[in-house]
C-alpha cells in the first residue's frame, strides 16, 4: 500500500469558519412545542435554546484548539486517503507503540486525558516501564482525516492503519485498543495481522453467532432473560438509544434546525458505510465513506 510523506499538522480552524457557525446558529429556526411537555416528545425546546446560545456566545473553540495542539499531530496520504493522527512518544526506557482508535460519533479529542497517562505513567503515580507511545488516528471521514469519497469498510480501514503503523511509522509490532467502531477495526487489524499485534484491548465487544450456528431452541429461562432485557431497553434505555427510537419530535426538530450536512431522507447512518462524522470542533458533518 503506497503512502506519501508525513507532514506536521497544526489544528487551526479559520476564523471565518467559526464566524459562519455563529451566524448560522443565530439564524436557527426553532419548532413549536406542546405546552408543558418537557422531554415527552423529544428534545426540550428551552434546553435546546440554551444549548444553541452556549455554542453561539460562550463556547471557546480556541481554548480547546490549544489543548488539542499540546499533542504531536501529523498527516499522511495512505493509498489516496489523507490520514490525520496523533503520534505522542512515550517517556520510558522502552515504550511500546499503541494504536488507539476512537469510534462513532467520536474523535481523537476523546483521548486528551488518557494520552498523558499512557505516555508518561511515572508522572501520574505509575511505573515508567509501562510507558506507551500513542498513535491515535482519526478514522477516514472523521475530524481532520480526509473524506475518502467512498469505498471504505472495516477491512480497508484496518489495512490503512496497519500501513500507518508498519509502513509509515516503522512499528513492526504494536498493541491495539479500540472502542465502538474502533473496537471492530482494531479487532480486524489483530485478525488480519496477528503476528504483528502484541496485544488487543477493547472497551466495546460486539458478539453475533457465526453463520449457520444458531444452536438449539432457547430454553424458557433464556427466553425470560431476553424478554427482561427487552423490557429494560424499552423502559430505561440510554439517551443515545432513545434519540434513535421512533418519536414524533426528534426528526422534525432536526429537520427544522437543518444542521450542516443534513440530508433529507437520511434518518440515520451506519459507520463506516455512511459516517456521520463528529469533528473535534463539535460541528457535525455527513460523509459517505
Amino acid at each position: 500500500m503506497a503512502h506519501g510523506k508525513v507532514e506536521k499538522f497544526t489544528i487551526a480552524v479559520p476564523e471565518q469558519t467559526l464566524a459562519d457557525l455563529r451566524e448560522r446558529l443565530a439564524r436557527t429556526r426553532l419548532p413549536g412545542e406542546v405546552a408543558n411537555s418537557g422531554w415527552t416528545y423529544g428534545t426540550n425546546l428551552a434546553y435546546l435554546k440554551e444549548l444553541i446560545e452556549y455554542w453561539r456566545t460562550r463556547y471557546d473553540w480556541r481554548a480547546h484548539e490549544r489543548e488539542l495542539n499540546r499533542f504531536a499531530h501529523f498527516k499522511v496520504d495512505i493509498d489516496g486517503c489523507g490520514v490525520h493522527f496523533i503520534h505522542q512518544p512515550g517517556k520510558g526506557a522502552n515504550p511500546k507503540p499503541l494504536l488507539l482508535l476512537h469510534g462513532w460519533p467520536g474523535s481523537v479529542s476523546e483521548f486528551q486525558q488518557i494520552i498523558p497517562i499512557l505516555t508518561d505513567p511515572a508522572a501520574h503515580g505509575g511505573d515508567a516501564r509501562d510507558a506507551l507511545t500513542v498513535i491515535a488516528p482519526s478514522l477516514p471521514g472523521y475530524g481532520f482525516s480526509d473524506d475518502p469519497g467512498g469505498g471504505m469498510d472495516v477491512k480497508r480501514i484496518a489495512e490503512l492503519f496497519f500501513e500507518l503503523m508498519t509502513g509509515v511509522l516503522g512499528y513492526d509490532r504494536f498493541a491495539a485498543q479500540g472502542g465502538d467502531w474502533g473496537s471492530i477495526i482494531a479487532s480486524a487489524v489483530a485478525h488480519l495481522h496477528t503476528p504483528n499485534v502484541i496485544g488487543l484491548h477493547l472497551n466495546f465487544v460486539g458478539l453475533a453467532p457465526a453463520g449457520g450456528r444458531y444452536g438449539k431452541e432457547l430454553e424458557e429461562e433464556e427466553k425470560k432473560f431476553l424478554a427482561e432485557i427487552d423490557e429494560f431497553r424499552r423502559a430505561k434505555r440510554p439517551a443515545t438509544s432513545k434519540s434513535r427510537a421512533p418519536s414524533p419530535r426528534p426528526w422534525p426538530t432536526g429537520s427544522t434546525i437543518r444542521p450542516r450536512g443534513w440530508q433529507p431522507g437520511s434518518s440515520r447512518s451506519s459507520a463506516p458505510g455512511a459516517i456521520a462524522a463528529a469533528t473535534s470542533s463539535g460541528v457535525t458533518t455527513r460523509t459517505s465513506c
